[in-house]
């Protein structure tokens, strides 16, 4: 059984940080790209950011480009998010997710075959 995990959301002020994190379990996840989506209320759930699992290649929103880092840790299975100067439109459920099926890294929530509970992240003013 996969499983993913989300901790580190919380409130914060504009302009300051928090880190995220994802943590894997269940099997071996050498091959799977890693993907954090978020998804405020009314909204469709949206790309953040993703990761290769192999060689570590990143891709990243236009929204969150120079704010936020993701990165992975193989030994302790994790994918942390770095979130820098929030700003409120960064409040939402954030996500983590996993893909198992495509070579190159993918935008779109359909692509992905795990998810996580969510963890909420909310910016204030």
């Amino acid at each position: 059984q996969v499983q993913l995990v989300e901790s580190g959301g919380g409130l914060v002020q504009a302009g300051g940080s928090l880190r995220l994190s994802c943590a894997l379990s269940g099997r071996s996840f050498g091959n799977y790209a890693m993907g954090w989506f978020r998804q405020a209320p009314g909204k469709e759930r949206e790309f953040v950011a993703a990761i290769s699992w192999t060689d570590g290649d990143t891709y990243y929103a236009d929204s969150v480009k120079g704010r936020f880092t993701i990165s992975r840790d193989n030994a302790k299975n994790t994918v942390p998010l770095q979130m820098n100067s929030l700003k409120p439109d960064d409040t939402a459920v954030y996500y983590c997710a996993a893909d198992r099926n495509h070579v190159h890294l993918q935008l779109t929530p359909n692509s992905y075959d795990y998810w996580g509970q969510g963890t909420q992240v909310t910016v204030s003013t």
